[in-house]
């Protein structure tokens, strides 16, 4: 065993004989010990240790488990990434079995081979290291902000790495997408990774505001302008000075507005409503929309100039359904979020409950797989969440256009199935390699053929 052990391991055990059992077992490594509940907090709060053995049965509640069970509920509220190994009698299986339901990493019945409470440590240990070195290269590549955003579908990347390169210009970006396919974390994305990022972001809805409002809600307004102004108000562009402001969905801006909006953009200046100043306005435009604009433009229902003016980038965000792999994914970044809201860590997803994720159309894009998983996440009773928990239709067959060349065919099928099986697997290299029948060398081969990381 290596000598070079420095993160800190916390051995919980009143017993003082069975616990210089264990610190010798493990010399390699740094250990503090603890005889109770507090003792051993005040340990993880000090030492904070990648690893804890420990005894269920602490006094003063030595011949039980309540203790223990409190101990490990609150030592994983305080420290998620610790592993904790539990040790337990020789009848004690199916408190074991419990706390590992609770989130405890493993446990071995007493009395234990040295050997064995070793090599269980340093895998623990290991994982421990893998998954912070994960954590440190994840924040290392992901800029803060697109920090948000989960995907590893090569459209959806190309989206990113367009947001990034015009977040530090000027441009006026035009965000064209279905209904929750993240449009406005794109456009905070914008925003974050702009100069502009230590002033406001402010959004409006010029849906949601109706006509009559949505003047003086843009635009600001001056006292005794209309009955009920008592003072001068902002309107959302003046309030955005020096930042971005985001019009979502504007294509349902009014006709009359559009006008009124563009002479903004062309001169930079606005007049309240009931004023006679110009007043100049230094800020970033982002716009979004799920409607067709330019089939707008062709009925006259959007102002031709004004597109041209709001369309200086556009970006098109693909549906769900259309981005690979990425349902599975944001599946269980939903899942890990929502179980530890609701206090449930340990809840996962099943194979079935995945089929029918992948399977289902998702009309609502990500605000509905979202709502789902929550949803499914607070009733299910269940340790895991099953196809039954999550609840959607079955899938609909439909028409799908052939392409002919088979190599294209061939390659578009591999790394369909390669990015599918990263994502089912939640990003496990080798769990990836057994769904798709190949060995881990081979998978890796295949990621470096396609381009994949």
């Amino acid at each position: 065993m290596s000598t070079e052990k420095s993160l800190p391991l916390l051995i919980v055990e009143d017993d003082l004989a069975l616990q210089k059992q264990i610190k010798w077992s493990l010399d390699g490594y740094e250990s503090v010990v603890a005889q109770d509940r507090e003792t051993a907090l005040v340990q993880l709060r000090r030492h904070t240790p990648a690893v804890v053995t420990m005894d269920l049965g602490l006094p003063p509640d030595a011949d039980g488990v309540t203790e223990g069970f409190k101990l490990l509920e609150q030592m994983l509220a305080a420290s998620p990434d610790v592993k904790v190994i539990v040790l337990t009698g020789q009848n004690g299986q199916e408190n074991a079995l419990k706390a590992i339901a609770m989130g405890a990493y493993d446990f071995l019945a007493k009395p234990f081979e040295p050997e064995m409470l070793t090599l269980t440590v340093e895998r623990a240990v290991r994982l421990y290291e893998l998954q912070a070195e994960n954590q440190r290269l994840q924040s290392m590549r992901q800029p803060d902000a697109l920090s948000g955003l989960v995907t590893r579908d090569p459209d959806m990347l190309k989206v990113c790495r367009t947001i990034e390169k015009v977040a530090n210009t000027n441009a006026t970006v035009l965000l064209l997408g279905e209904s929750g396919t993240g449009k406005e974390l794109l456009a905070r994305g914008v925003h974050e990774a702009s100069k502009r990022k230590s002033d406001r972001f402010v959004a409006i809805n010029c849906a949601a505001i109706p006509e009559n409002l949505l003047e003086s809600e843009l635009f600001g307004y001056e006292k005794g302008a209309f009955t009920g102004a008592a003072k001068t108000t902002l309107g959302k562009i003046e309030t955005a000075n020096g930042g971005t402001l985001m019009l979502d969905e504007i294509g349902d801006l009014p006709f009359a507005l559009q006008a009124k909006l563009l002479r903004f953009l062309q001169e930079r200046v606005i007049e309240r409503v009931g004023g006679r100043n110009e007043i100049p306005v230094d800020v970033r435009i982002v716009c979004a929309t799920h409607q067709d604009l330019k089939v707008l433009t062709s009925e006259g229902r959007f102002r031709e100039d004004l597109y041209y003016r709001l369309a200086e980038i556009v970006v098109n965000i693909p549906p769900l359904r259309d981005r690979v792999g990425d349902v599975a994914l944001l599946a269980h970044s939903f899942t890990k979020r929502f179980a530890a809201e609701q206090n449930r860590r340990g809840l996962s997803l099943t194979e079935d409950a995945l089929k029918a994720i992948e399977a289902y159309a998702w009309p609502g894009n990500i605000r509905e797989l979202e709502n789902c998983i929550k949803r499914a996440c607070i009733m299910a009773e269940g340790k895991q969440l099953t196809a039954e928990d999550v609840d959607l239709p079955a899938a609909e067959g439909g028409a799908v256009e052939i392409t002919l060349d088979l190599r294209t065919v061939r390659d578009e099928a591999e790394k369909k199935a390669v990015i599918a099986a990263l994502a089912r697997a939640n990003g496990n290299v080798l769990k990836a390699a057994e769904l798709l029948g190949v060995s881990r060398p081979t998978l890796y081969d295949l990621m470096h053929r396609l381009g994949l990381k």
